[in-house]
């Protein structure tokens, strides 16, 4: 199955994209709900909205498990990145507790629907387990145990952890699981259609009329619903949200061990910053150790081969490994307070809907995203709907103006052909580098392919005008203000934008060697 970037996860591999039904596109039908997005947000939001009676469907862009959900590390977790004693000093306890309820009913939502829909995506109840490495860290942990037993964690010391690292001080929490979540949400969506669902792959949204009734163009036609949710990590557009929303890429590998007895029975997390996080996966007979971590910015990390190098030396370091199996990177977003945005989405219609910001737990909080929209386009309430309000963001005095002022920033770029002979930064470039060059006052991103051939975009990302930046481990421009990410050749791989970078036509794309 293809993902959103060039490097390929463990759940891709032996996976072909997802086929769905054949159905047709009826422009004159109104739907009950559109879902933007074929993750686990999206397919679960729309199969539990079709059982409970809701005709629905599912428009993605790209093929279902594109984006996040097929290059996450498949945590599944009551103990989340936001750490209780943060939540209970911002939010209160009461509110804390709530977000340990829903995590814990999220995970058992999974097991449920993974048994109901025989998804044999290995879903599997695991201990969690988080060190301590030095004083400051074991002293903090010691907050976070005592703020974990007030919301009904249950969780405790250990002098073990199924780890080869030393440390000073350890925990040992219950009720965690993992799962393989591409098979997971393949056989969610095989449900969703046969129970009435419509799911319509490689329609990618490209305006919305909102309104009493939502009308959405889109690649494959006119789609129209009475009710809308944004299901695709971030949503497209210009909203409030991009601007409390920070991208994030973390970085994974999938390795195999010479030593059988160093696979970790449960999930693992270090206290550095950015952390490291660790577990097994059994496939088809096979183990691999998963280990993920070198957490930045999007775009803010110029060489992000060396977030893979410096990930595995950290792995050799303690495991005997055998062989780097696979390796990848994902995107996430970070919330400026720490708890995702689901529900009425903030400068839009009431019936417009959204889920975001799920930092680094997104299994979890897209199935929680999934239980609370469903709730709310069903009865309109949610005991949730406030802790998660994406409308506790107020926005700045004009900002009304900006977002006007902001959409369809990007004029037309230049259409003339370019040639080598004008452009002598090409030969400058070696094969399989990429760079942002000036030529005449404009600029223009190249990317010269292992072939020799030239890729030409505008840098200049059609969402808010923020300047693109190379991403040399998964091959693509990514925008460090609000995560965009675009194929070599400006194709939209990631929103919030909803346009592609412009392409640049360059005469005499083959280069010989030399030249």
């Amino acid at each position: 199955m293809r993902r959103d970037g060039k490097t390929t996860s463990l759940w891709q591999d032996q996976m072909p994209d997802y086929e769905s039904e054949n159905q047709v596109l009826k422009s004159d039908k109104i739907y009950d709900v559109l879902v933007v997005g074929g993750g686990i947000t999206g397919i679960t939001t729309a199969l539990l909205l079709q059982k409970s009676g809701k005709n629905c469907i599912v428009a993605e862009a790209h093929s279902i498990g594109f984006g996040t959900t097929g290059g996450t590390t498949a945590h599944l977790n009551t103990m989340l990145d936001t750490d209780y004693h943060t939540l209970i000093n911002d939010f209160g306890e009461k509110s804390a507790q709530m977000v340990a309820g829903i995590t814990l009913e999220a995970i058992n939502t999974i097991k449920r629907l993974a048994s109901d829909y025989q998804a044999n995506c290995a879903f599997k109840e695991v201990p969690g387990y988080l060190f301590a490495q030095n004083e400051e860290q074991a002293k903090y942990l010691d907050k976070i145990v005592e703020a974990s037993r007030k919301v009904g964690i249950s969780i405790k010391y250990t002098d073990q952890i199924p780890l080869p690292v030393t440390y000073q001080k350890a925990v040992v929490f219950d009720k965690q699981a993992q799962f393989h979540p591409t098979r997971y949400v393949f056989a969610l969506a095989q449900a969703f259609e046969k129970v009435g669902g419509t799911l319509w792959q490689h329609c990618q949204v490209t305006d919305i009329d909102e309104g009493d009734n939502i009308r959405v163009t889109t690649s494959q036609g006119i789609i129209q619903a009475r009710k809308l949710v944004y299901a695709t990590h971030i949503p497209p557009g210009v909203n409030l949200l991009h601007f409390r929303c920070a991208p994030y890429r973390s970085y994974v590998l999938a390795v195999t061990l010479n030593n059988e007895e160093q696979y970790p029975d449960g999930l693992v997390y270090d206290m550095e910053d950015p952390y490291h996080y660790y577990r097994t996966q059994e496939i088809d007979g096979q183990r691999y150790l998963i280990v993920g971590g070198e957490d930045h910015k999007t775009a803010h990390m110029e060489n992000t081969e060396i977030c893979f190098r410096n990930l595995e030396s950290h792995v050799r370091q303690h495991f005997a490994v055998d062989q780097i199996v696979f390796k990848w990177s994902s995107q996430y977003f970070e919330t400026t307070d720490g708890l995702p945005y689901i529900g009425h989405l903030p400068g839009a219609s009431d019936n417009v809907y959204v889920a975001t910001g799920y930092s680094g737990n997104g299994m979890t909080f897209g199935t929680v995203a999934a239980i609370v929209l469903t709730d709310l386009l069903t009865t309109g309430q949610s005991s949730y709907k406030d802790l998660f309000a994406p409308g506790r963001v107020k926005p700045v005095a004009g900002f009304t103006s900006f977002v006007k002022e902001q959409v369809d920033v990007i004029k037309e770029f230049a259409s003339k052909w370019f040639s080598q002979s004008d452009l002598k930064e090409l030969a400058e470039l070696a094969h399989d580098e990429a760079r942002v060059v000036e030529y005449e006052g404009t600029s223009i991103a190249m990317y010269k392919d292992e072939r020799g051939q030239i890729h030409a975009v505008n840098p200049t990302c059609p969402h808010a005008k923020c300047a693109v930046a190379w991403n040399s481990a998964e091959k693509s421009w990514d925008c460090p203000c609000h995560g965009s990410r675009f194929s070599c050749d400006g194709e939209l791989l990631t929103g919030p934008a909803r346009s592609n970078l412009e392409k640049i036509n360059i005469d005499e794309l083959e280069e010989a060697d030399g030249e």
